[in-house]
């Protein structure tokens, strides 16, 4: 009994693989773009609502110009393009630094004395806060 079991799985297997290789039909929806596309209906039109959106409109995009013109703001700004600058630095720095360490990329120290080495790290060190 357990030999023809055996036997019958792999060829159930397989059958069912040449039967489900070819594309399948999603049948009457297929091709339908459901409910969500389909517009809704008009909704009437209320004038003082209309006008009261106008005027909160404006009134938003004034706040909005001024806040982008304030003083505040513009500081926060040159503060914050300062301190990438510098983060880029300092991460170029660190990474030099560990390049130097290691004798390989560009700042390397291949064909440097022992005491050019040691100044050129040391200056690194100090640059990026390790030392």
């Amino acid at each position: 009994m357990t030999g023809r079991l055996s036997l019958a799985v792999p060829a159930a297997v397989s059958l069912s693989l040449v039967l489900w290789s070819s594309p399948v039909n999603a049948g009457i929806l297929s091709g339908f773009s459901g409910l969500e596309s389909t517009p809704g209906p008009d909704l009437p039109r209320l004038e003082f609502l209309e006008k009261w959106n106008a005027e909160n409109q404006k009134k938003y995009a004034e706040f909005d110009n001024r806040f982008k013109k304030s003083k505040v703001l513009q500081d926060l700004l040159e503060k914050s393009k300062k301190n990438k600058e510098k983060n880029e630095r300092m991460i170029q720095d660190k990474y030099c630094l560990r390049g130097a360490e290691w004798g390989v990329g560009d700042c390397s120290t291949e064909g440097m004395t022992d005491q050019e080495r040691e100044d050129f790290i040391s200056e690194l060190k100090k640059r990026t806060g390790a030392e």
